[in-house]
């Protein structure tokens, strides 16, 4: 169900069950988790500079694949504590800049996995959220924190209590992912955007995006993120990258980076 392709410094990882609109069973959170695996080995060796997660036919993932699940022996917390919190770290702490494409249904899990995820662009028409209250459940995959995060309490539990879905266009108004496209432009759009980065100065994204979880995540204060800034610069300013920006530059050319 999951493929995984590398071309051109991208890693193109696929959800390929278009007939079932790739929800996620136990076993396809098993093969995500190896192609994540497989990509961070070969960002390892250089090969890899941006990563794309998206999805075949006309849904990017609509939750878990509940088809077979007895609720009476479900077991969730394996599921979700087993395979999907890991996956979402592993997803977060890629070793460099990640995006994903969301067309149609994105819900449940298939939501998670955006959330994780660096840079999100969606259909305009793409149907987002979470609607666990229709099956007498609550929010997973991280939806509490980043919906409250992201969308403030009130539209966080105005979503939970009343299982409405948003379009991709207003999943972007609210704060909640990147940009939006009509949805016939959405794959071009993504793969030009993520072919200029992975020709970028990687090794520096990375650093800024090490530095907004710091930020997200320990809540560090303005004198606390500068200070955290500063250390990084010093640090990149001895890598090829940096020193080709700057001859690139002075020399009124355009860069050609390594991602070192």
């Amino acid at each position: 169900m999951i493929s995984l392709s590398v071309a051109d410094g991208v890693a193109d990882v696929v959800l390929d069950a278009p007939a079932k609109l790739n929800a996620l069973d136990e076993a396809a959170l098993r093969e995500l988790s190896d192609a994540y695996d497989d990509a961070a080995a070969a960002a390892s060796r250089g090969e890899v500079r941006a990563l794309l997660l998206r999805g075949e036919g006309r849904a990017f993932c609509a939750g878990r694949d509940i088809s077979a699940v007895d609720p009476a022996s479900d077991d969730v917390l394996g599921y979700l504590g087993g395979l999907v919190t890991p996956l979402m770290q592993k997803m977060a702490a890629f070793p460099a800049p990640t995006f994903a494409a969301a067309q149609g249904a994105t819900l449940g899990v298939g939501l998670g996995l955006l959330l994780a995820t660096d840079v999100v662009y969606v259909a305009d028409n793409a149907k987002i959220g979470s609607p666990f209250a229709n099956l007498g459940a609550t929010l997973d995959s991280g939806g509490h924190w980043y919906f409250t995060e992201r969308l403030g309490m009130h539209r966080a539990l105005d979503l939970v209590y009343t299982a409405e879905l948003m379009s991709g266009a207003d999943a972007v108004r609210s704060g909640m992912f990147s940009r939006s496209f009509p949805a016939e432009e959405l794959l071009p759009a993504t793969r030009a955007i993520v072919s200029r980065v992975a020709a970028g100065a990687t090794g520096a994204f990375v650093a800024s995006k090490e530095l907004v979880a710091q930020v997200r995540d320990r809540r560090l204060g303005l004198w606390e993120s500068m200070d955290a800034e500063n250390k990084a610069q010093a640090a990149l300013c001895g890598s090829e990258d940096y020193a080709e920006g700057f001859k690139a530059f002075q020399e009124k050319r355009k860069p050609v980076f390594a991602g070192r």
